[in-house]
């Protein structure tokens, strides 16, 4: 019997000292630049049903946060080190002779390629007939053969599009669902793969996107279209609120090797841009405050000390604060108002974390699967600086929609801290690891340590992140198990 990967998709939410904040599930920004993605994890084929409508879109985590696109904008490359040949076995003839080359994204992620897949996971229950729709490859335009397939467990390989033995090629997926398959090109160059999603309502209505284009270039790009790029995502179309944070990102186009950056900035009272000390990389963050509207940012990209690549200028526009009322973002802790406050937030953008599916450890003995938390702020403004302790738990464990279970112990992390001040004194937490991995540990089933600032320290902003890894037994039941972490900081 085949058996699905597991996914977990972990909701964050926040524990104050005086409310809890709702939980809700925003949805990545809808970015409108044309790019090129070549690294890094992509929901190719992402469906979504909005105002009535059936639509594909592409969902790039390449970038953080992660965007929407739409799949004109994107170009799909295949690098040539995706280069491999067909292995000399019975099951994989349908790949070709054996020995014979073929460029493949496999169905594991590999960190120097792209990671395709397709997800269902923002469709909800009970809209469609089945609780399920249709992905259909219905043409390839191109200079080759097109293959996508899974394997299970034991290497046993499933076709799940075709596109040498007749087209459309078919494929019922369940809504909540996302999946990752290799994607197998016979030939080097340009191709226009043509993808169609269709569905029922659960009132009989029938809908379908119609047939949306998707091209991918295998191997190096074509003459005129490698020029390198450089874009600012991440910053909100309209105004923030004073005490947002702001998470900028660097986007290559097409993606490199190169990983240098400086970010600049320029306030509204200022002549010329100034570059940020210490920002570097990819990423940028920041809390926006009312002194900072109408500051424009830019990144450059170096090649050594050679400037190779600028981006277009980024408007940050910030809101007078609500009269009569605090500012608050995810989760606010108000200690005393004459004493300052203690605040934990985590951006809209990052409320949710979707773990890649879970594949078996090379010992053959759990399913696992790795990912990151994402930023976690905590600012302190209290001038008797007491310190803070920042804490996470799974206390509810995970659970499916049909009510399948298993323990938050499972899930593990190790934390770091991404920025402080320089007189924060900020100390990750200790690595704790899933339970049943290391003797004694018991993952994030309890109260597990984040952060911490003592005594005499902490006051200032810092963000805090944590390597996640899941770990749980091979008898675990396959499906889409959701839990909540909720995050403390006294």
């Amino acid at each position: 019997m085949q058996r699905s990967g597991l996914r977990v998709t972990t909701a964050i939410t926040g524990l104050t000292l005086a409310a809890v904040t709702a939980l809700f599930a925003p949805s990545p920004a809808l970015a409108a630049e044309a790019v090129v993605l070549a690294k890094g994890h992509t929901d190719a084929v992402d469906v979504h049903y909005e105002d009535g409508a059936l639509k594909l879109k592409v969902k790039d985590d390449t970038v953080s946060p992660a965007v929407v696109r739409d799949p004109a904008d994107v170009t799909f490359q295949v690098l040539p080190a995706a280069e491999t040949t067909v292995p000399d076995l019975p099951a994989f003839t349908f790949l070709g002779a054996p020995g014979s080359k073929v460029w493949m994204l496999p169905q594991v992620q590999d960190a120097g390629l792209l990671w395709p897949g397709w997800n269902t996971t923002t469709l909800k229950s009970g809209v469609f007939a089945g609780d399920r729709v249709s992905l259909s490859l219905v043409g390839v335009d191109g200079p080759g053969d097109v293959t996508l397939f899974d394997t299970n467990s034991l290497g046993t390989p499933s076709i799940k599009f075709r596109s040498n033995d007749g087209l459309p090629d078919r494929l019922d997926v369940p809504v909540h669902t996302h999946a990752h398959a290799g994607w197998v090109f016979s030939k080097e160059g340009a191709y226009t793969l043509k993808f169609q999603a269709d569905a029922t309502l659960s009132n009989g209505t029938t809908l379908s996107t119609g047939p949306v284009d998707y091209r991918f270039v295998v191997g190096d790009l074509q003459p005129g279209g490698g020029d390198l790029s450089l874009s600012i995502t991440g910053m909100a179309d309209g105004e923030y609120q004073p005490g947002d944070a702001v998470t900028l990102q660097a986007v290559q186009s097409p993606q490199g090797a190169l990983t240098k950056y400086q970010w600049f900035s320029k306030k509204p009272a200022e002549e010329d841009f100034t570059p940020i000390e210490g920002e570097t990389g990819a990423s940028y963050s920041f809390t926006a405050t009312r002194a900072l509207n109408g500051s424009q940012y830019v990144v450059k990209l170096y090649d050594g000390a050679k400037v190779v690549a600028t981006s277009p200028e980024s408007w940050l526009w910030v809101a007078f604060p609500p009269e009569g009322s605090r500012t608050a973002k995810t989760v606010t802790a108000t200690i005393n108002a004459a004493d300052g406050a203690l605040v934990i937030s985590v951006d809209p953008e990052h409320r949710n974390v979707t773990l890649p599916a879970a594949a078996l450890s090379p010992a053959g003995d759990r399913w696992e699967s790795s990912g990151a938390l994402q930023p976690v702020t905590v600012t302190d403004t209290r001038a008797a600086k007491p310190g803070w302790t920042a804490s996470g738990q799974v206390a509810d464990g995970f659970r499916t929609e049909d009510g399948k279970t298993f323990a938050g112990g499972y899930l593990g992390w190790t934390p770091s801290i991404t920025s402080q001040g320089t007189q924060q004194g900020v100390v990750a937490g200790p690595v704790s690891s899933p339970y049943g991995t290391v003797q004694a540990q018991t993952g994030l089933g309890g109260s597990t340590v984040l952060a911490t600032a003592p005594n005499g320290r902490g006051l200032g902003t810092a963000q805090l992140d944590a390597a996640l890894k899941l770990s749980v037994p091979t008898d675990t039941a396959a499906g889409t198990y959701t839990g909540t972490l909720t995050l403390t900081a006294i």
